[in-house]
């Protein structure tokens, strides 16, 4: 098994690997006390060549990845080799200082997975919410269903678990292919995103199969309609070739009061000029701080588009967190357009 290589944890890869009858285990963070390195909910895949997803690395990941091979050795996928539940102490029986206690689910799936594993590919794919019913009965099949959860989760008890599964919960529109563009797409194409990567120009685009698994191309004469259509909630970069498409985009954005973020590429000279022509073209003023830019996190000043793809993914990162959090706390369940602080 190769332990060296990361990927990124998705049903879509979940389903490719049962419907190609490979031997896999599904590991499921079902509860945490204490400190630990991962959450509740979180998921990973074993297969016989590697995983998918991690739940914090260390010794704690590799006892789940022994007993995932040890169940993907068993002749027949039943009892302990179908299904099992551990509680695995993070102290000095795995030579941690963590002091938590976390609580798994080990299932090896097969083709009466089947069903279920498509319904939750298919639900992230359409931005909807799974909600699955494991039994402690490794007899008992997978119950699934999609809806509208607002919060992921999972509720422990004796008879087993239920879990709530969100889909990715950035949706971000990259506008322009060019040197940064690619950056930023390389630096999110693990990240727990949907990227709608957006240019006029077709053959700025890598070939499809260097492009990373969350990432949509839209080659088009219209990318005005692209943010039109972007889900509300969104992240918007804009990284054109020509600033009057970016004024033009920017412009759009800010029809919107829906967005998360909204980035603009470009000095501080850039932002005074394109303020300028959004308030000519009907902005509103008090508006403006809703528009990031220069983008990226304070501090870093390096052009390099790599360094620069860093800093701007670090940047919606926090927003990520500070959205997160205002979710949770407001009743209204929407985002609100984030503003860059003002210094004191």
């Amino acid at each position: 098994m190769d332990h060296t290589q990361l990927r990124p944890f998705r049903f879509a890869d979940v389903l490719a690997t049962v419907q190609a009858a490979q031997p896999c285990v599904l590991v499921t963070v079902t509860d945490v006390q204490g400190s630990a390195p991962r959450e509740p909910g979180t998921l990973m895949l074993v297969c016989t060549d590697g995983f998918f997803g991690t739940i914090g690395g260390g010794h704690l990941e590799w006892r789940a990845m022994e007993i995932a091979q040890t169940m993907m050795n068993a002749p027949e996928a039943a009892g302990e080799a179908r299904r099992q539940f551990v509680r695995i102490p993070l102290g000095p029986a795995l030579g941690q200082c963590c002091g938590g206690v976390v609580r798994l689910s080990l299932e090896r799936l097969d083709t009466r997975d089947v069903k279920w594993i498509a319904l939750a590919d298919d639900a992230m794919r359409q931005r909807r919410s799974l909600r699955r019913i494991v039994s402690a009965d490794p007899a008992v099949a997978v119950e699934a269903s999609v809806g509208d959860a607002a919060a992921a989760g999972v509720q422990l008890d004796a008879s087993g678990f239920t879990q709530t599964v969100l889909p990715p919960d950035m949706s971000i529109v990259l506008c322009g292919a060019g040197h940064v563009g690619h950056a930023i797409v390389r630096a999110l194409a693990h990240l727990p995103c949907r990227v709608t990567w957006v240019d006029e120009r077709d053959a700025m685009f890598p070939f499809p199969t260097e492009v990373p698994p969350n990432v949509a191309i839209e080659s088009t004469d219209t990318p005005e309609a692209v943010i039109d259509h972007a889900p509300a909630g969104s992240y918007f970069l804009v990284m054109t070739h020509n600033h009057a498409l970016d004024l033009a985009l920017c412009e759009r954005i800010m029809r919107r009061t829906d967005f998360a973020y909204f980035g603009l590429i470009g000095s501080k000279t850039k932002r005074a000029r394109f303020e300028h022509r959004m308030v000519e073209h009907g902005v509103d003023p008090a508006r403006l701080p809703e528009m990031v830019c220069p983008i990226g996190v304070a501090g870093i000043v390096d052009k390099a588009p790599d360094i620069i793809a860093v800093s701007v993914v670090a940047q919606l990162l926090q927003v990520r967190e500070l959205q997160q959090h205002a979710l949770t706390s407001a009743s209204s369940g929407a985002a609100v357009p984030y503003r860059v602080p003002t210094p004191v």
